[in-house]
């Protein structure tokens, strides 16, 4: 998931002691850039391609994936030596271990100089320490982000990466637009069957479910996956406030206020576990949702044992194929549907920044320092390096024709190709989490198949959630901030489930609150829009 503001969970927690008490590195004061130029371009501007006049090696934090594992001869690796006279030298990490592991190198001095599968907010851990670079101060050497930011209009999304010294220290993955793939799979053939409509609203959704039941009363009509965080998160959003995977740091902002509440403490957060509770007394919803493993969630929708499931774009694929299986070739059909609105509208929340890199504070010691900033930027954000990432060689392992790309005859993705006996990420590196981040609407559903295609273009009626201000803590209460919100967190965690499943009445809600309050709520609170109201006075006395 998207993550915005300061990432304050446990794990920045842990980071953040390990990181402040293991370094102490200047990397505030700005270096200059004119006696670093060892291999770099004379000239760099937006559509060039970077190679270095001299060879260079980085090194790499390397998130490595199970399903298709790091090879030292892959394309990517050998087409960079050859086209871009860079040579990438790999710490290897298993995604299962990498953000511990991370916190861990940067902690201990050892990181590598690229740090790469960092969300937004996931750097503020490593801020006061002084072990990454504050890249801000640099991005005059980054054409190609530049012009992206300019011409995407993405400084509001930019501005909230800033820190309390007003600058920012991670490079995130640029989406030209919105990229909205969590929402609800229906087994479609029984909503025709039963004459039945795809919800519009959650109130429509819930006489969806209704009438499912009414039709199949042995059928539990919607159990969920992911312990219900996914569903919690969409509909977060379309009832005004933050749940599920959007809780991140529980703060929400109020526009017409313009302060920051705390999201699971408000009268919208309670119309919201009110409307699941519904769901969950009505039998509409089963109550295990919000316990039970992936797996169980989906054996049930599979096997025709409920006809309701969260999903994104790649898990459809799988629920496909695991029908198939156990009900047979064409005796179900299954669609995602559109994000249905709420009480606070058609709205959508999610960001246009997408994960993306970090930089060893010493990388600017490097005499080669320019050089590396021109190949993160011709790499990470320029219209060739974002397609070369994704897709390859052109004429190796794909054509284009227009703005039409083709994969190779030999080689399949995720199904685009399936005659293909080669996959574009197990044999080549392509694809892979560690580079493809962001880039034009064109090039991220170059891989879409025509439905979700049509997904993507239903859901570009929705109205995207607000982008919220920047909460740059200083050290100080960002320590204090991150101590109180992880019991608050927790609190809203458990009684999210038992007001949603009955195990706690409705009618304490008013003693939840209190609990939270009890708990350090306000204190909370309090230190985030003192942080945001200093953040907009000094911007203001810089105008």
């Amino acid at each position: 998931m998207i993550r915005r503001r300061d990432f304050l969970g446990l794990s920045a927690l842990a980071a953040f002691g390990l990181v402040a008490a293991g370094c102490d590195s200047d990397s505030g004061s700005k270096i200059d850039t004119s006696k670093a130029r060892t291999g770099a371009m004379d000239s760099f501007a937006v559509g060039d391609t970077f190679k270095a006049t001299a060879p260079l090696s980085f090194t790499f934090l390397f998130s490595d994936q199970p399903t298709y594992p790091y090879k030292k001869d892959w394309l990517l690796f050998t087409k960079m030596a050859s086209d871009n006279n860079v040579t990438l030298e790999p710490t290897i990490v298993p995604s299962s271990d990498y953000e511990q592991k991370r916190s861990l190198l940067i902690s201990s001095g050892n990181a590598p100089e690229i740090i790469a599968k960092t969300y937004p907010g996931q750097e503020s851990a490593y801020v006061s320490s002084g072990a990454v670079l504050p890249v801000s101060d640099y991005v005059d050497l980054m054409p190609h982000f530049k012009d992206k930011v300019k011409k995407w209009k993405l400084e509001a999304e930019i501005e909230g990466l800033t820190q309390e010294d007003g600058k920012y220290y991670v490079l995130p993955g640029l989406h030209e637009e919105l990229w909205p793939d969590y929402t609800l799979a229906f087994r479609t053939d029984v909503l025709q069957k039963e004459g039945i409509a795809e919800p519009k609203t959650w109130d429509e959704f819930r006489d969806v479910l209704r009438k499912l039941k009414k039709a199949h009363p042995d059928v539990m009509p919607f159990s969920d996956r992911f312990n219900g965080n996914s569903v919690l998160n969409i509909a977060g959003s379309a009832f005004g406030t933050v749940a599920g995977w959007g809780l991140v740091d529980g703060l929400n902002f109020d526009e017409s206020k313009k302060e920051f509440t705390f999201g699971a403490g408000t009268r919208q957060f309670k119309e919201l576990v009110t409307y699941f509770n519904s769901l969950v007394s009505e039998g509409l919803m089963d109550p295990e949702s919000f316990t039970q493993t992936d797996d169980s969630a989906i054996q049930k929708f599979t096997s025709g044992k409920s006809f309701v499931i969260s999903a994104n774009s790649q898990n459809i694929i799988t629920y496909r194929t695991s029908m198939e299986q156990s009900l047979g070739k064409g005796n179900f059909a299954v669609r995602k549907t559109t994000v249905p609105g709420g009480p606070a509208g058609d709205i959508i929340g999610g960001s246009r920044l997408e994960n993306g890199i970090m930089l060893n504070a010493s990388v600017k010691d490097k005499d080669s320092f320019v050089a590396l900033m021109q190949y993160i930027d011709w790499l990470f954000y320029s219209d060739d390096g974002q397609e070369f990432a994704k897709w390859g060689v052109e004429g190796t392992t794909f054509t284009k024709e227009g703005s039409k790309r083709k994969l190779a005859a030999d080689i399949n993705f995720q199904g685009l190709n399936p005659r293909g006996t080669k996959d574009l990420r197990m044999d080549y590196g392509f694809s892979g989490g560690n580079f493809a981040y962001g880039g034009t609407t064109d090039l991220l559903q170059s891989t879409f198949n025509e439905e979700e295609l049509a997904f993507q273009k239903a859901m570009q009626s929705k109205t995207a959630k607000a982008v919220a201000p920047p909460v740059p803590f200083s050290d100080v209460d960002r320590e204090q901030a991150t101590l109180v919100l992880t019991p608050l967190k927790d609190h809203v965690k458990q009684n999210t489930l038992k007001f949603i499943t009955g195990q706690r009445n409705l009618g304490e809600f008013d003693a939840y609150v209190k609990e939270l309050d009890a708990k350090g709520m306000s204190k909370y609170v309090e230190l985030a829009n003192k942080a945001y109201k200093s953040y907009q006075a000094n911007t203001e006395k810089k105008k």
